[in-house]
């Protein structure tokens, strides 16, 4: 039971961290195709090693899952901090460059 709750969150947070990655890629693309776009370029630049850090803990966190319960449960602190850290660390660059006002 533990092993399934371990393999849920981990998945959970492997998508958050996937999510900041895309958006990351997606407002790169958008800033390098538009013309006073550097700014918004060098921010993601800045941006990419939070993204791929939390990539990576929470693809770390998954392979763990297929260990016994004590690694199913560092598993879930693991997938869960990067799950969060993803998480904020997308609502802040959306919040930074939320437009439609």
């Amino acid at each position: 039971m533990i092993n399934l709750i371990a393999v849920i969150i981990a998945i959970a947070g492997v998508l958050a961290a996937l999510g900041h990655l895309g958006y990351l890629a997606m407002l790169n693309n958008a800033a390098g195709k538009r013309a006073g776009g550097t700014p918004i370029a060098q921010y993601v630049k800045t941006r990419w090693p939070i993204a791929a850090g939390t990539t990576a803990a929470s693809l770390f966190a998954w392979l763990l899952t297929s260990g016994g319960t004590t690694l199913d449960i560092i598993a879930i602190l693991l997938a869960a901090g990067s799950g969060i850290t993803a998480t904020k660390a997308l609502q802040s660059t959306q919040q930074k460059y939320r437009s439609g006002n």
